[in-house]
């Protein structure tokens, strides 16, 4: 008879002694990062100095948190479930790390967030877009944040003009900020492991900040993903988009007392400009970064 061995498999021990039977919800993007190597990486990564403020977003039951107070001068944690900001508060109580801990009980999408110099956080993925533009748009411009996101969201953030992955969440996050793949992560690092694989971001903002209205950047690149394998020329004739672009130029032409000929045409006047530029036949899937901005 073969001898049969015994598959062992390694038990991440720090995790294992936190919150012992407590249940976590998926519904809130709970998927506690357990590998404390995985944890050590990423915050070295991070490069915190002893002078940051770090904002975490999603601490759960503070695996990342500790370390994290081991370098920085202060962490303000995000929290919207009263369970985990429990088990936060009894991982530091008694501990020097307590002073240094500031805990925000509420959905970081709403919370106030205060002034910090780096965001190091595994985020809920069910967040992420909206999340990473509420970073980008926050002011006083913070040095930079080290992210987990879903590998498909993470690879959307860096894809560059023609990849099949580049479309608005592409271009809208590199107006604004320098984005890079730091790292692969699987699912059997959680728990419980989510069903999909996942990489950590390195995301440096502008600074300053290109000089664009982003809700108008972001109204324009709305309109040209909708359509990203149609010509620049037949998504503005769509009578949809001219439409709205007709009553926004009209209000504009009001509100500054601008004169508006009774021949107007949004359509003929979009075919004038695209024509002239030489933008007509292009597809926003094969723009790049300058075009967008001319």
């Amino acid at each position: 008879m073969p001898k049969v061995v015994e598959k062992r498999h390694r038990v991440h021990n720090e995790a294992k002694a936190i919150a012992p039977g407590l249940k976590f919800n998926t519904d809130l993007g709970q998927h506690i990062l357990k590998n404390p190597l995985v944890v050590q990486t990423m915050v070295e990564k991070a490069a915190i100095r002893p002078t940051d403020t770090v904002l975490e977003i999603g601490p759960g039951t503070g695996n990342m948190t500790v370390k994290i107070l081991e370098k920085a001068k202060k962490v303000i944690a995000c929290e919207v479930d009263p369970r985990m900001v429990a088990e936060l508060q009894k991982r530091v109580q008694g501990t020097p790390m307590q002073s240094k801990l500031e805990i925000k009980i509420g959905d970081a999408l709403k919370t106030d967030l205060p002034y910090f110099d780096l965001c190091v956080a595994n985020l809920p993925y069910q967040i992420s877009s909206p999340i990473v533009f509420r970073l980008l748009l926050h002011r006083p411009i913070f040095r930079h944040a080290l992210l987990m996101f879903q590998r498909e969201f993470a690879m959307r953030l860096v894809a560059q003009p023609g990849d099949k992955l580049y479309c608005r969440l592409s271009v809208n996050t590199q107006l604004l900020a320098k984005v890079d793949l730091v790292m692969k992560v699987g699912k059997n690092n959680f728990k419980p492991p989510p069903k999909v694989e996942s990489n950590v971001v390195r995301i440096e903002p502008k600074n300053p900040p290109p000089p664009i209205n982003f809700k108008e950047w972001d109204g324009l690149t709305r309109i040209v993903f909708g359509r990203k394998n149609k010509t620049l020329g037949a998504t503005f004739k769509h009578n949809t988009v001219s439409n709205v672009l007709e009553k926004n130029y009209r209000i504009h032409c009001s509100v500054n007392n601008l004169p508006i000929s009774e021949e107007f045409s949004m359509k003929d006047k979009i075919e004038q400009i695209l024509k002239e530029i030489d933008f007509d036949q292009k597809r926003a899937r094969m723009m790049d970064m300058d075009d967008f901005i001319l």
